[in-house]
């Protein structure tokens, strides 16, 4: 973010901070001014608010709003609680946008390399923005090297009737690894799957780690919560197979069922897959290995699986 330059309007003064080739006022508290559009050549040109709003500065780390997107960052259950999430970047900015998801806040440091058509279409989606110094989006962020921008969003977690008519599905249980799940929502939106299903003791997949792990893909694809047994019904009336892996004397290796129209299921990283999960699974599958390897680390597994899942 460029320079501050003092501006006027009904005979108000305000500041001025430039985001790209755009300059937005800026006000504390309590203040008001009217919109307007500038150059980087400080020519200031009157504008309706409804196409350019203002961006409120924020000085203190005491500020609500950065007290709510620590805890928003930490906080499970706030986040569920308050259906909100919190992500970083110009890139996942713009992948939320893509989505149609609702944007809530947007922090902007004053060095940030930003899209300013990013935040104009936040501004008209509705989202409110802010400017800061660098050193406060590095208290509000979870990486060391922070990209300048931090915002929050409505969490991008359904229920099973989201899914209603999807024919090719991964079916979670007990994952805890953010950056396993991360790479398996990320590998599923690169094979084209219809969607995730997190049952019992999954990792929370609006974590900051797991986000950033998608690469953007937890925008893309759909991912529900239930419960197991909530969802061996579902896809029972959706009449999709549930295959379970399983280092199993049960299991047949998964080159001999039809992946194309199924669920699959993966366990803990661990202890793999509960008795419940085998029991409620139409057969156990396993993945034919020559080499001297007992098992897989479970994203990789998930990879091939849906690599599977994907083949013509």
């Amino acid at each position: 973010m460029g320079p501050c330059r003092s501006g006027f309007s009904s005979g108000k003064s305000f500041r001025v901070r430039f985001w790209g080739n755009m300059a937005f006022p800026v006000y504390d508290s309590g203040g008001t001014a009217a919109g307007f559009a500038a150059r980087k050549d400080h020519i200031v040109v009157p504008v309706r608010k409804k196409e350019t709003e203002m961006s409120i500065r924020i000085e203190s780390r005491e500020n609500s709003l950065v007290k709510r997107i620590v805890r928003l960052s930490g906080d499970r259950k706030f986040r569920r609680d308050m259906r909100e999430m919190v992500c970083e970047g110009g890139k996942m900015l713009g992948e939320a946008l893509s989505s149609g998801i609702e944007i809530h806040d947007v922090l902007v440091a004053d060095d940030a390399e930003v899209s300013t058509e990013d935040l104009h279409r936040a501004q008209q989606q509705g989202a409110k923005l802010y400017s800061c110094p660098a050193s406060l989006i590095q208290k509000v962020s979870n990486v060391k090297t922070p990209q300048g921008i931090v915002f929050s969003c409505e969490r991008p977690v359904s229920g099973l009737e989201t899914l209603r008519g999807a024919s090719r599905l991964m079916v979670l249980e007990g994952l805890q690894d953010p950056g396993n799940l991360g790479t398996m929502i990320r590998t599923a939106d690169a094979f084209a799957l219809d969607g995730i299903i997190l049952c019992e003791g999954c990792v929370d997949p609006t974590s900051p780690k797991v986000v950033r792990a998608t690469m953007g893909a937890a925008f893309r694809l759909p991912i529900a919560a239930a419960a197991l047994e909530e969802t061996a019904e579902f896809l029972k009336r959706q009449k999709l197979p549930l295959y379970a892996t399983a280092l199993s004397e049960q299991s047949v290796p998964l080159t001999q069922v039809d992946l194309h129209r199924a669920a699959v299921l993966i366990g803990n990283e661990g202890r793999g897959i509960s008795k419940k999960a085998a029991s409620l699974s139409n057969q156990l599958i396993i993945i034919p290995m020559e080499g001297r390897a007992e098992s897989l680390n479970a994203s990789v597994a998930a990879s091939i699986i849906m690599y599977e899942m994907s083949r013509k």
